[in-house]
């Protein structure tokens, strides 16, 4: 709380003689101090003081209001209370329980009357004491009293009493707001004490600081508690905000209002913490923005903007740039005239160009200030880390180079003429000036994340240059990222961007600058690629002249963020080249952290877009091919590294081949990879050198890397097999060798990470196997290589993996691995190791975690399609029996896992009948198949997730079931069941994914011509259901499975009575009349597959129509509606349309691959079908009149046709 609640100027009492003490650092933000008592330090053990506290506390807890001597006493307890130090990281073995302290507090406040002022006052510093040090969080009891008690006094007792009662209010209501709803009308009323203090005409800066502190702690949000209730928190948003932007009243003290913007600051950032924002107004959020973006620059030297109030969405580059020629101005300088002596122009655009000379003059000395707090850095920073980043002047000057290493507004007060006194009270000014502007970058992260992305788009130019740099450049979060002299502000500007560049993948896709822009304007996807660009080039530069190891890992994280998220594929090559070699000294870097964000970069790299052109060529290329020549320009610049452990580029290209460790066989292997070589080292082999900050061991040369270093390199090497593993492939073995390593480590994150890696190796050979990828057979892994890859994989420590029932998710990524093998693989393994295999996973079904049951019955359904297991009528029996089991589980996922299983074991069933035949469908149980019929229309009316496959498998199944089990009596109720559950399933409104597979289901159960559609009940409603959505149904895909299903009964008896028949025909011919009718094009773009699937649906009614169904087309094909059909018939029989991008997507077994020759010789055949008809009866003369109308039609339809070919 202490960071939150600030120090009182009245909170010291009357001191007295003490002994010496260990002396403790103080700052603005340390807890109110008190000398101790003569007989206080006594702290020889924790016990020692929860003595005294209880002592304390009795002998408070037995005075009486009415004691004569209370004033005294009070005056004594409240002093040697005050003076002990409670603070648990000081002292961590205190334990004094929170109901005491609770009960001490509150005893307390009945016995001082607000008349004593002098003893409120002690009081209000004893519940800060005490809150604040011993993290107590308080009963509602004692939290309602103390804000009644601190209320009353801020009424009643005289104004000087009131910052230290401000000061305990805000400890007492630090994340409490909610819970003081009763009491923050008088607070944060019209009239609150609150909104007095901290509006901006209060002259009093301590108690105006100490108010907004107090909001601010009201608007805090817990994790785990409901929000400030919205009036309170915009009323509090409102004061912080007009804070920011009014300016500082005159005569005041820079210090002190500096303390205010930072409260006002924190209590904007919590009201953005709470939760989403709703800003108010169309210029609100560029308001805010407005005056953060000034604060991240508050106390910049050589910065004098006329700042905008609103900034407004826009691409182009804002205000600020046409002031930025300010500066230059001698007399006009912002800060104090030490400025003037290297005014800001002079860095120009040569402060690039003696960068490496800076490194090396200023390396000694700015390291010593990597490290330290902001209080700490201040001078040091300013003073020695100019070299960090900048200089200026002609190269061959040595004398202006040296100088041009300190910008204007980074020089210390040793540079200028002040004296000592008033050196220290600038450095204290640009503590103080760093902390503003850290809480402002650390208010528009809150912002950033709390903001919906797309609305903030439009500020990006704002904070990002979009522009190539030419002249003065903007000022943006870049400029603070390259010149800011605290390591803190620039690491909470790298924060802020990686934010902003975090989930931009869709805007940025729209980036381009391949083709040359139109000289007339900008378009959005050039400004887009030239704003990716500058990060590219201002990150690079930060990367080489940052000291910092906690900044220099923010620095990689946002490169990994970039890279992630810009569309490279689509921008000029290039780009990525000069970092992937700009990285790779940093991998032997002294800090652990920096090595796992250079890892992660890594993995970014062979992530994004993968496979890219360019990433390939960078993997292929021989270590030694970056060697000094391309690394020239920084080897000055990276000199500082040799400490790390990290020798420059020049320097290891002369000693060793790759930052790797040297002693690899494979090192001078030009097919092998660096990075997945160097990932191999630093997950097998020990860490060349050691160092102090690093917790990988104590075997000193034969530590291993710390355990983040070794998971990053095993997510990097999974990126690598996932998106370049015909470039991994010739190290299979190898990459096989480390996973089984990992999986016989101790450590459960390595063993998860390794199991990983085998995953993905088994996808990668899986993919090259199937044959729409079309990969040659000499591009392959070998099959006698996959199969002894995965004998070895099987008879290692993976057994051990699957039965680690200690950890559940290694038994998950075990299941996930057992489920990647190969196929063709599979089968030529032993048949122990196969059977080891299935009954592992059989047993994984019924584990107790649901992650496990998940990931085993996911990889029974992947066996099940396994040609060598699903003509296996015992696996599938024990398959299904495990699948049904999961069906009933308690949770979601696992029955949606399930669901998608009993699919894929349908799928085998289906393709057992067809190649197999009766055979296999009479050793089938019949009342296995009746359990699963009866299951799958169960899962129908589960969630959506579910219920998607479990319409599949009901489809499959109806379509499965023979003549024979559909006229038993105890399939005859669940049959009617299940066709009803996908009747219903079409008409609702579930999602169009669940509404799609109905669709596709009742097609199937279609094609099974045992099922009784002429005759059966629930037929009718079967077609009148797919009719309705073929012609209502807003998702096109929809509309064609439903128009398909149609289509699918071969004998005009599964239509039934003509006027069914006809019920069908006007719905697709309804259907096909409205197929452009869409206001959504992401629908429009599947018409002409729509079209053609309804054009093959209608000429299969008429290859199927008999004489009765005559009339019917008759009346439909006589008028317009004739036309408009014939029409689209033509196209569909010359393949005009159908082919497009929704073809491609909606492929099904509906005549897709039929030729036009086809199609016409199908039609010629109706015709003459039609032709032979006879007609008897009654109405035949109707019928015949109807015949020779179809018959007309179809010969000009025919005759079209023909003369389209000639």
């Amino acid at each position: 709380m202490a960071a939150q609640t600030g120090l009182s100027a009245s909170a010291l009492v009357s001191c007295r003689d003490v002994p010496v003490s260990r002396p403790v650092a103080l700052s603005a933000e340390a807890a109110p101090f008190t000398p101790l008592g003569t007989d206080s330090w006594r702290l020889g053990s924790p016990s020692d003081a929860e003595k005294h506290f209880s002592r304390c506390a009795a002998r408070l807890r037995a005075l009486r209001a009415d004691s004569s001597q209370l004033r005294e006493e009070l005056n004594l307890l409240f002093d040697q209370l005050l003076s002990e130090n409670y603070n648990k990281t000081f002292e961590p073995n205190i334990s004094i329980r929170p109901e005491d302290v609770c009960s001490l507090l509150k005893h307390a406040s009945s016995l001082v009357p607000l008349s004593q002022e002098h003893l409120v006052i002690k009081l209000c510093q004893l519940v800060h004491h005490l809150l604040n040090q011993l993290k107590v969080i308080m009963d509602e009891y004692t939290l309602d009293v103390l804000v009644k008690y601190t209320t009353n006094a801020l009424k009643e007792c005289s104004t000087w009493t009131h910052s230290d009662v401000l000061l305990a209010l805000s400890t007492i209501v630090y994340g409490n707001g909610p819970q003081c709803h009763q009491l923050l009308s008088d607070l944060l009323g019209e009239d609150g004490v609150l909104m007095l203090y901290s509006s901006p005409s209060q002259s009093n800066m301590e108690l105006r600081r100490v108010a907004l502190t107090c909001m601010a702690n009201i608007c805090l949000r817990i994790p785990g508690q409901p929000p400030l209730d919205d009036q309170y928190r915009s009323l509090s948003f409102s004061v912080f905000l007009k804070t920011l932007q009014s300016p500082k009243p005159p005569n005041t003290d820079e210090l002190f209002y500096c303390m205010v913007i930072q409260a006002a600051l924190k209590g904007l950032q919590c009201c953005l913490s709470g939760g989403k924002w709703k800003f108010g107004g169309g210029e609100e959020l560029g308001s805010i923005l407005a005056s953060l973006k000034r604060l991240m620059f508050q106390g910049t030297p050589g910065v004098s903007v006329e700042w905008p109030t609103v900034l407004y969405p826009a691409p182009l580059p804002q205000y600020e740039g046409l002031s930025a020629p300010k500066p230059a101005e001698p007399p006009k300088p912002s800060q104090p005239p030490k400025d003037s002596a290297v005014p800001g122009k002079t860095s120009g655009n040569k402060k690039r160009k003696s960068r490496g000379k800076g490194k090396k003059t200023s390396t000694e000395e700015s390291r010593a200030d990597d490290g330290e707090e902001d209080d700490r850095e201040a001078v040091p920073a300013l003073q020695k880390g100019g070299g960090r980043r900048e200089g200026s002047g002609d190269e061959g000057e040595s004398e202006p180079a040296v100088l041009s290493l300190y910008p204007s507004w980074r020089k210390s007060s040793s540079d200028s003429e002040f004296s000592d006194s008033e050196g220290n009270a600038q450095s204290k000014l640009r503590l103080y000036h760093g902390r503003v502007r850290q809480g402002a970058l650390h208010c528009l992260l809150a912002l950033v994340k709390g903001v919906e992305k797309r609305t903030l788009y439009g500020y990006w130019s704002s904070f990002i240059p979009d522009s190539p740099t030419g002249g003065l450049p903007p000022l943006t979060l870049l400029t603070i990222i390259l010149k800011d002299p605290s390591p803190k502000v620039r690491t909470c500007a790298l924060q802020v961007l990686s934010a902003m560049l975090d989930g931009s993948r869709q805007f940025l896709a729209v980036a381009e600058d391949t083709a040359s822009p139109r000289t007339s304007y900008t378009p959005l996807s050039f400004s887009l690629a030239t704003a990716i660009r500058e990060l590219h080039r201002a990150l690079s530069l930060a990367l080489l002249a940052e000291t910092s190891p906690q900044t220099l890992t923010q620095v990689i994280k946002c490169l990994a963020y970039l890279v992630a998220n810009a569309p490279y594929h689509r921008l000029r090559p290039g780009l990525l080249s000069p970092l992937w070699k700009q990285m790779r000294p940093y991998v032997r870097h002294r800090d652990a952290n920096v090595r796992v964000s250079v890892l992660t970069l890594y993995g970014a790299l062979v992530t994004t877009q993968a496979p890219l052109p360019e990433v390939q060529l960078l993997l292929r290329q021989p270590e030694g091919s970056s060697s000094a020549g391309s690394f020239t320009p920084q080897d000055s610049a990276l000199s500082w590294r040799q400490r790390d452990g990290v020798s420059s580029p020049s320097q290891r290209s002369s000693c060793t081949h790759s930052p790797r460790v040297p002693r690899t066989p494979a090192e001078e292997d030009r097919s092998s990879l660096w990075l997945l070589q160097l990932c191999v080292s630093l997950v097998t082999q020990p860490r060349e050198d050691q160092s102090d900050s690093e917790g990988a061991g104590t075997g000193g040369g034969t530590a291993l890397e710390p355990s983040p270093v070794r998971l990053e390199a095993l997510q990097v090497m999974s990126h690598l097999v996932r998106g370049y593993f015909s470039l991994a492939q010739s190290s299979l073995c190898e990459i096989g060798q480390v996973s089984a390593r990992c999986l016989g480590e101790t450590d459960p994150s390595i063993q998860l990470h390794g199991a990983k890696l085998l995953e993905e190796l088994g996808k990668g050979i899986i993919q090259q196997y199937r044959a729409e990828n079309n990969v040659p057979e000499s591009s392959r892994v070998p099959m006698s290589q996959a199969v002894q890859f995965w004998s070895e994989v099987l008879s290692g420590p993976l057994n051990g993996a699957l039965q680690n029932e200690q950890h559940p998710t290694l038994q998950t990524s075990a299941c996930d691995t057992l489920s990647s093998i190969l196929p063709q693989a599979f089968a030529q393994l032993p048949d122990k190791t196969q059977l080891m295999c299935i009954t592992v996973l059989l047993g994984l079904t019924y584990s107790e975690n649901y992650l496990v049951k998940i990931a085993a019955v996911r990889a029974l359904g992947v066996y099940i399609l396994f040609p060598c297991l699903r003509e296996d009528v015992m696996f599938v029996a024990d398959t299904a029996n495990t699948t049904l089991a999961a069906l009933d589980d308690r949770y979601p996922n696992v029955r949606a896992k399930a669901a998608w299983s009993l699919g894929n074991l349908t799928d085998t069933l289906i393709f057992n009948m067809e190649s197999v035949g009766v055979d296999f469908q009479e050793e089938l149980s019949d009342m296995l198949l009746l359990r699963m019929l009866q299951a799958a229309t169960k899962a129908s009316g589960d969630k959506d997730r579910v219920k998607s496959n479990a319409m599949r498998a009901l489809g499959n199944l109806l379509h499965f079931l023979r003549q024979s089990q559909l006229t038993r009596s105890a399939f005859q109720r669940p049959l009617e069941d299940a066709v009803r559950a996908l009747v219903k399933t079409v008409q609702s409104e579930a999602t169009m994914k669940v509404r799609w597979n109905a669709c596709y289901a009742l097609g199937n159960a279609f094609r099974n011509p045992a099922l009784p559609l002429e005759s059966a009940l629930w037929s009718q409603d079967a077609f009148s259901s797919l009719c309705h959505v073929v012609t209502s149904c807003k998702n096109f895909k929809v509309r064609i499975k439903s128009a398909a299903a149609l289509a699918v009964p071969s004998q005009r008896s599964c239509y039934g009575d003509a006027e069914r028949f006809s019920r069908v025909w006007r719905s697709l011919a309804t259907a096909l009349e409205n197929s452009e009718d869409t206001n959504d094009f992401l629908e429009y773009r599947y018409s002409a597959s729509l079209r053609h699937t309804l054009s093959q649906a209608l000429l299969h009614l008429l290859s199927v129509s008999q004489l009765q169904d005559m009339p019917a087309l008759r009346a439909s094909l006589a008028g317009e509606e004739g036309s408009a059909i014939k029409a689209h018939l033509i196209k569909y029989l010359r393949a005009e349309e159908g082919g497009g991008d929704g073809e491609q997507r909606e492929k099904d077994a509906v005549g897709d691959s039929v030729t036009p020759q086809q199609r016409v010789g199908g039609l010629q055949q109706t015709l003459i079908r039609l032709k032979g008809l006879k007609a008897e009866g009654e109405g035949q003369e109707e019928e015949e009149r109807g015949k020779e109308v179809v018959v007309l039609f179809l010969e000009d339809l025919l005759k079209t046709c023909e003369e389209s070919k000639e």
